[in-house]
């Protein structure tokens, strides 16, 4: 199924999502290069949500940029699969080897905010990113490393203690939203 499609079946959960996803499907249907950072404005990203096996800590990277404990996740850079763009995400960012994916289907679909930054020397001006979350099981025992340039640590983060762990609190909704969302699905 195409990703114009995965979108438009998307099922939202509140209505932010409702919201969010009428506004990515008129961006689909009205912006140019939309999958690639190409186009500066907005541009699809895919983010991981990675649990252990017994959903008490998630994983997470402590962000270069932001200076925070944060998701993994990165720019579709013209893949339409965005759960394989997810899943290679984590590998490359926690250096886990084995990432089990608890469901195909998208957690969460948002459009997030990115302020203005300077990456590799060169400034990124504020920009959307047309957001999808997929959700992962990785073992507690997985080697972990960072990945330099992005972020300089990788561990574990109790599920309780995430709000306080992450220094972006506009995020902080949006993981107890995806956290609610697999304990409802049972995941």
């Amino acid at each position: 199924m195409n990703l114009h499609d995965q979108i438009t079946l998307y099922e939202p959960y509140n209505e932010q999502e409702k919201k969010d996803r009428e506004l990515i499907l008129r961006a689909m249907d009205t912006s140019v290069d939309v999958l690639t950072r190409n186009n500066e404005i907005l541009h699809f990203t895919a983010s991981a949500f990675v649990f252990n096996r017994a959903r008490t800590h998630v994983l997470m990277v402590y962000h270069n940029i932001y200076q925070s404990w944060s998701w993994t996740g990165g720019h579709a850079d013209g893949e339409s699969d965005l759960l394989k763009v997810a899943r290679q995400e984590v590998m490359e960012e926690t250096g886990v080897s084995k990432v089990n994916v608890l469901t195909e289907q998208m957690i969460s679909l948002d459009i997030l905010t990115v302020i203005g930054h300077v990456k590799n020397g060169s400034y990124v001006a504020p920009h959307l990113h047309l957001n999808a979350t997929y959700v992962f099981e990785v073992a507690d025992d997985e080697s972990l490393r960072a990945k330099p340039g992005e972020n300089s640590a990788v561990g574990w983060i109790q599920v309780d203690e995430l709000a306080e762990k992450c220094a972006e609190k506009h995020m902080v909704p949006l993981y107890e939203k995806i956290i609610r969302k697999v304990k409802e699905l049972e995941l």
